[in-house]
């Protein structure tokens, strides 16, 4: 029995000793092979040059050309509203009378006067003539005829005031009075505003003023008419700087065809600003941003320790300028036709094995759509 139980013990000695060689032999046939990481999977573009017109972006707010709220000059009771809410007016045109019983009697009786003062110089210059009165009477005579012109002249004035009408061509709004109602003087009647064409009126930074000018196109998009880009040109750049903003007030005018823009409406506007120099276009996930400088992965033909060649990428700090869409541009750094890492930057180091699939490539236009929702 104890022979059999040494021979047991030693069999099973010799087969963990025959394990243990085989797996020391893997671990030195392991350790003797080169510490790669596998390829990364990434997609790439190749860069090109172009030349962008930048634009200047700022939120806006639209507003008429002309626009007032019309009121009254004098106290009165509404007579007659001779326009429509909406309407459009042509300068000149009558919107709104008062009641004017006692200012046409006040102007019958002037005109009377007037006639009367008429008479009575006419023959006190007859009489002047052939000597029978005095300069004095005649000089009286020409006073109260004077007096009379301005009297009915007075009248008349009041009379207008009567009668509000339209200052300049354009579309009434919605009346804040009725017929019959009683308005003191000052008070709102209703609005008007010339609507074609429009103002659009935005601030940009100070730092921006020098690379504006009068006459220079804009283009203006809102929300009512999210499809359809309203050009226009910068007529009015404000002298003064704000103080408190440090942002300076600048205008512009686009036509306004069927007056579908009103004043009051959200708008945004990009300025044409003068040509860049040309540079590098990428798209922007290209881009390995970083607090101690943003980077770009050029994929080239690289060799390992041993010598032997493999596809990898050199980490390339860059430049960048200004962005449109789904792209930025590379001002330094980077020369056309090198091949960039477009997606998966994230991933990879300088140096790194990289395997290129561009089956599905990452979003690169200068003026993306997004999907309404």
């Amino acid at each position: 029995m104890i022979k059999k139980f040494i021979i047991a013990i030693a069999g099973f000695l010799l087969v963990v000793a025959i394990l243990g060689a085989v797996k020391v032999a893997q671990i030195k046939k392991a350790s003797s092979q080169p510490h790669t990481m596998p390829p990364s999977a990434v997609t790439t573009v190749e860069a090109v040059e172009a030349t962008w017109r930048p634009v200047l972006a700022a939120i806006a707010s639209l507003a008429p050309v002309e626009g007032v709220t019309l009121g009254t000059d004098a106290d009165g009771t509404i007579a007659r509203i001779a326009v429509e809410n909406g309407a459009a007016v042509k300068a000149g045109d009558l919107l709104i009378e008062f009641d004017t019983t006692v200012e046409a009697a006040q102007l019958a009786s002037a005109e009377a006067r007037l006639a009367l003062a008429q008479l009575v110089r006419d023959r006190s210059a007859e009489l002047r003539q052939k000597n029978t009165n005095s300069q004095a009477e005649l000089d009286q005579a020409d006073a109260l005829l004077n007096q009379a012109k301005a009297d009915t002249a007075a009248v008349r004035a009041l009379l207008a005031k009567k009668q509000v009408r339209a200052p300049f061509d354009g579309r009434v709004g919605i009346r804040s009075v009725n017929v019959g109602q009683f308005v003191p003087r000052g008070s709102a009647l209703l609005p008007l505003q010339k609507l074609n064409p429009i103002y659009v009126n935005f601030t940009i930074p100070q730092r921006f003023l020098t690379q504006l000018v009068t006459g220079q196109e804009t283009e203006v998009k809102v929300d009512a008419f999210a499809d359809r880009v309203f050009p226009g040109r910068i007529v009015a750049i404000n002298p003064e700087v704000d103080a408190a903003s440090r942002n300076v007030s600048v205008q512009a005018l686009i036509e306004n065809p069927g007056e579908v823009l009103r004043s009051g409406m959200f708008a945004r506007v990009e300025v044409q600003l003068p040509l860049d120099k040309p540079s590098i276009i990428l798209p922007a996930t290209a881009i390995a941003y970083a607090s101690y400088g943003n980077s770009v992965y050029v994929v080239e033909t690289l060799k390992d320790p041993a010598g032997q060649d493999y596809l990898g990428v050199r980490q390339q700090f860059v430049k960048l300028g200004t962005t449109r869409g789904d792209q930025v541009a590379i001002l330094d750094g980077l020369k056309p036709g090198e091949v960039v890492v477009s997606s998966g930057v994230f991933k990879l180091r300088n140096g790194a094995h990289v395997q290129v699939n561009n089956s599905k490539l990452p979003a690169n236009s200068p003026a993306p759509v997004v999907p309404n929702t």
